[in-house]
């Protein structure tokens, strides 16, 4: 797999002003005299920066359009979360424009995620955004590139580049970020057991990312991978096992936040006191909450997986069905591939990260 690489001016300015600014094109004005020295010969100081509130939509003129939203059903946390966005973005966009259609369709199976996408196709959409199920959709969203349906492609993404724009967090940054605070809160030393998701390509940069680090540090150890599924209740289990198979444990690191509930209720069930820490990802509110409160030592931080990326593809589908550039980019097309930092969460910023209204 080819590395992306990602300046962070860039994606600074993809997420301040995809979610941040209303965007008019006024006509060309003469350039601006320089202004004439005071007396005292200081230059005048320049206008104070606009601040801008995320979630303000740009203005995109155009014809009327009909996007198609393709994403798997809630069949756990993460995913309630992001049909929550994708409505949210979904329903902001008509409020201010009620000239875009929406059909949104969610799949609990990668064959009913096919058929929906090629339902999608025959009624004439002009944008199509598709959170993949597993990457087995490709051929058929292919079909919807070659027909010139402006594509936008998230998360678990395709096996080839068949999209106009593909989103998604930093898979490998988002692991890597983790791991190293756990080595640190560890000391750098003890032995830490990992539950992953659905076997896909960001599983394995994850779990990759995961053991890059912790073979940094010759006295941290991962003496077992197993996969959870993304699903609180197979977390559970897998935890279960490695509660009778290990003698001593100091950490788990999990790949989301459902897998962590799972683990540690498991944990705490058992009766053992080994293990320091339990570390997920994707800032669900309950787990942010306990981060802000300091009602669990042993859940002290988190990594940021934003699920507010599927409100944000909304805008991207929208501007790119209409032609029109990113605010603030002196080019004409948007960036083919735009990746969202992991930021780490911890009781110092919590708050910032957390929406109560989430499911």
């Amino acid at each position: 797999m080819k590395r992306i690489v990602t300046v962070a001016f860039t994606v600074i300015m993809v997420l301040a002003l995809l979610a941040g600014c209303t965007v008019q094109v006024p006509a060309a004005q003469p350039a601006a005299q320089p202004a004439a020295p005071s007396s005292e010969g200081a230059a005048a100081a320049p206008d104070a920066p606009v601040s801008v509130a995320a979630g303000t939509l740009p203005i995109v003129p155009g014809d009327p359009i009909k996007v198609g939203y393709s994403m798997p059903s809630a069949t756990h946390g993460y995913m309630a979360r992001a049909i929550y966005w994708a409505e949210k973005g979904m329903a902001d966009w008509k409020a201010q424009d009620p000239t875009i259609e929406f059909v949104f369709v969610t799949a609990d199976n990668v064959n009913k995620q096919a058929n929906d996408i090629e339902d999608l196709i025959q009624q004439g959409i002009d944008a199509l955004i598709v959170f993949p199920f597993d990457a087995s959709v490709t051929s058929v969203v292919e079909k919807a590139f070659q027909a010139g349906i402006f594509t936008v492609v998230m998360d678990r993404g395709t096996t080839k580049p068949v999209y106009n724009v593909y989103l998604s967090n930093d898979d490998e940054g988002y692991a890597r970020t983790g791991m190293e605070y756990l080595a640190e809160q560890l000391g750098y030393e003890g032995n830490v057991v990992i539950i992953e998701g659905i076997p896909t390509p960001i599983n394995t940069v994850r779990v990759d990312a995961m053991k890059a680090v912790a073979e940094k540090y010759p006295g941290l150890t991962i003496i077992d991978s197993q996969p959870g599924n993304w699903n609180m209740q197979q977390a559970l289990a897998v935890m279960e096992n490695y509660l009778q198979k290990y003698d001593q444990i100091d950490a788990v690191y999990t790949a989301d936040d459902d897998m962590m509930l799972g683990a540690l209720q498991a944990y705490k069930e058992s009766g053992r006191s080994d293990i320091k820490m339990f570390l997920g990802g994707g800032a669900d509110k309950r787990v942010i909450k306990t981060i802000m409160d300091g009602s669990d030592p042993l859940v002290t931080a988190n990594v940021t997986y934003p699920p507010d990326q599927c409100a944000t593809v909304v805008s991207l589908a929208v501007m790119g069905a209409r032609n029109f550039p990113m605010p603030g980019f002196y080019q004409q097309k948007l960036p083919v591939r735009i990746i969202l930092a992991a930021e780490l969460v911890t009781a110092e910023n919590a708050a910032s990260y957390y929406f109560p209204d989430e499911p």
